[in-house]
């Protein structure tokens, strides 16, 4: 299975944003996907055996416990696959950047003194 068919399911890239805050075993891991996606204990497995087939999870048991963990290499791949496409959101980022520091150098909001017509009544008294 490529990574993009992998990583393409929503509940396997949540499963692996939980995984990336730590090790966490099975029970944890379907506790928060049930709640979030309404899926049964086996589909989470299912999830989680792909995760792992497909080399983005490592597992090991610690007495009846599977416990979980991210496996770095196949998304340093992804990472590295990605390089080549960088460019397309790299620049337009660095504008957008530029333009909030120029932005948060300037006060947005007009000096009433630059507006006198937005002045109170009670301000004219």
């Amino acid at each position: 299975m490529h990574a993009f068919d992998v990583l393409g399911d929503p509940v396997r890239r949540r499963i692996m944003e939980l995984l990336s805050e730590g090790e966490l075993s099975a029970g944890q891991v379907t506790e928060v996907a049930a709640a979030e996606f309404g899926i049964s204990q086996p589909t989470v497995s299912g999830h989680l055996r792909v995760l792992r087939e497909n080399g983005f999870a490592t597992v090991r048991r610690e007495g009846t416990r599977r416990l979980y963990a991210v496996e770095p290499a196949p998304l340093q791949e992804v990472d590295r696959w990605l390089d080549g496409f960088r460019r397309f959101w790299s620049q337009p980022l660095d504008a957008l950047a530029t333009e909030l520091a120029r932005g948060s150098r300037q006060d947005p909001r007009p000096s009433r003194a630059a507006h006198p017509e937005s002045s109170t009544e009670g301000d004219r008294q």
